[in-house]
């Protein structure tokens, strides 16, 4: 159960507790203020004895967990409005990741507080953004937000620790709300906080996880300003990966305040994916001390790196897990509704239903209604406004997008251009379709520009007569990169007399994305049955595709009978691929 605890941060005092005390937010810009005057001085020049920066240098880790895909950039932006010079760990966290990237070779960083740099020109030349302790409104230009969002939803990192967590927030206000989509997307709002010398212990939440493997599978103490989870946090949408070990650090007595959750669920630190994005989120590093923490930096590291798309790491929210999610993460399995199933409904209301299934992705089709409130189709044509609807439904839902189902794609360069920036918009991964094939090495060049890949669909021989069979797919993939190959409709292959798991092993790697069915009988009159009770050899060929090593995009549930009463044959359907899954 999560604790509704405060809307933002409040509208008046900043209801803390310091050594029993209540702290106000006035109070906590004073504690702050002697700290936060010396983040401007370099830190070369603190300390005779070499100091911090000599500190920070001995706990950078010896090498990265994992090597980089290609060279990696990452942005470092620590600007503070409202909040004076910002928290004294700053300057810290800046050397400290700048030395980690080089000595590590990981990345390497542009430290910045121009909000010019997220112009989407800008932008495109990083792999990922730390926003290194932002409290306040950091930019209110609506096209740089925009571009910030874009970059993260379409497969961008994002990085936060401590103060990030109010950044965009009318700080001078009492912290309100300025940009709800950010307070989504990096999972948390607020900056409720005990003393910031509270001392407590660690507990890693999946320590098997690559990104606490640092720690060795041992919790740890640690002393620090701690901000409690509240505002958009949950564990229906976060992966949580530390929080406050209650059998170790005493909360008994807490007062119950702002800080106060009801369901104790003190979660200190997670990953998440918005979209395409990667999200790191920390609630600690408000001291300079944290950076220099040997396992805290190797921790930041492997976040860091996981953000930049080198780490690879599980991201399914932890209150969705089950032992079948967690198996089908171990394969790269993905299971996702197809909004087909549901087109008789809204999308909006396909999200709910997924939800209420437990699956965890779904896929959307561009002649479905999107909701009551947003009566139209869900077309390209959609407002950036009803796109940023759109997320945050899904958002909310703890669903990702991975699909999408559009008749054909335009073949000229405007119109394929329209197409693959709406993909951008929503994260989409896949776009399935039956284009004209002379479209095809134009569309080819977007799918490469916007790293989106096209699935070609197949209906039947008559509806589609250059896609219809695998043998067709692959004469028209020929001479294009592998973000062209199948949507394989099994329901069409077996209607035609198409083996499924011949037609799988034919494909190869050429094949993206399924439309699963299973049917009642082979040939023209066969219809849809849950799966593994007709004559698909759905196991055959789940198996076959496991053998060879292929990952589908997404293993779509399609069911195409008994539209506003399938409910209960879905999930029968959904729950032998979950079984099935276990025993792989």
């Amino acid at each position: 159960m999560i604790c509704q605890v405060n809307k933002v941060i409040g509208d008046g005092a900043l209801k803390c507790r310091r050594e029993g005390l209540a702290l106000s937010r006035r109070a906590f810009l004073v504690e702050a203020a002697a700290g936060a005057v010396m983040a401007g001085v370099p830190l070369a020049s603190r300390g005779a004895d070499g100091g911090l920066l000599g500190r920070i240098e001995a706990a950078i880790p010896a090498q990265a967990p994992a090597v980089p895909k290609r060279r990696r950039k990452l942005l470092v932006f620590d600007l503070n409005v409202g909040y004076g010079n910002g928290h004294p760990s700053i300057p810290a966290a800046n050397e400290a990741f700048t030395r980690m990237g080089g000595r590590t070779g990981a990345f390497e960083t542009v430290v910045t507080r121009d909000p010019a740099v997220f112009a989407r020109t800008s932008l495109k030349n990083f792999d990922a953004v730390f926003l290194n302790n932002t409290v306040g409104n950091l930019f209110e230009d609506a096209s740089l937000r925009e571009s910030l969002l874009e970059f993260v939803y379409a497969g961008g990192g994002l990085m936060g620790v401590h103060g990030t967590s109010v950044a965009f927030t009318r700080w001078n206000e009492g912290g309100k709300e300025d940009w709800p989509e950010f307070a989504a997307m990096l999972g948390i709002r607020g900056a409720h906080h005990r003393a910031n010398t509270e001392q407590v212990v660690m507990k890693l939440e999946e320590p098997d996880h690559p990104v606490v493997a640092c720690f060795g599978g041992q919790g740890f103490p640690l002393q620090d300003e701690f901000f409690r989870p509240i505002g958009t946090y949950s564990r229906n949408r976060n992966r949580v990966l530390l929080s406050i070990d209650l059998t170790k650090t005493d909360l008994a007595n807490e007062p119950h305040d702002g800080c106060y959750r009801a369901d104790k669920d003190y979660a200190m630190a997670w990953v998440r994916q918005y979209g395409r994005g990667r999200i790191f989120y920390a609630t600690f590093g408000h001291h300079p001390a944290i950076f220099e923490n040997p396992n805290v930096l190797a921790f930041f590291l492997a976040g860091t790196q996981f953000v930049l798309g080198d780490l690879s790491a599980p991201t399914l929210p932890s209150g969705k897990l089950t032992p079948a999610l967690c198996a089908q993460e171990r394969m790269g399995w993905r299971l996702g509704i197809e909004a087909y199933s549901f087109h008789k409904y809204t999308f909006f209301e396909a999200v709910d239903k997924t939800a209420e299934l437990g699956i965890a992705y779904i896929g959307a089709l561009s002649f479905q209604k999107v909701s009551d409130k947003i009566p139209k189709d869900f077309t390209p044509d959609l407002s950036n406004a009803e796109l940023r609807d759109v997320r945050l439904k899904l958002d909310a839902a703890g669903l990702r997008l991975l699909t999408y189902y559009i008749q054909s794609i335009p073949g000229d360069e405007e119109g394929c251009r329209k197409i693959f920036e709406f993909g951008r918009k929503l994260g989409i991964e896949v776009f399935m379709t039956e284009p004209a094939s002379e479209s095809l090495p134009l569309i080819d060049h977007f799918c490469q520009e916007y790293d989106i890949r096209v699935a070609l669909h197949n209906h039947d021989q008559k509806a589609s007569p250059l896609y219809w069979s695998p043998d067709g797919i692959l004469k028209a993939c020929e001479g294009r990169s592998a973000y062209i190959g199948a949507c394989a409709d099994v329901g069409y292959w077996l209607r035609g007399g198409i083996d499924p798991v011949d037609a799988v092993e034919k494909l190869g790697k050429r094949l993206i994305t399924l439309q699963l069915h299973d049917l009642s009988e082979s040939g023209p009159k066969g219809t849809d049955v849950p799966w593994g009770t007709g004559k698909g050899r759905t196991e055959e060929l789940l198996r076959k595709i496991h053998e060879k090593g292929n990952v589908p995009v997404m293993f779509g549930l399609e069911y195409s009978k008994n539209w506003l009463t399938s409910i209960p044959e879905i999930k029968q359907c959904a729950d032998f691929f979950n079984e099935l899954s276990l025993k792989m």
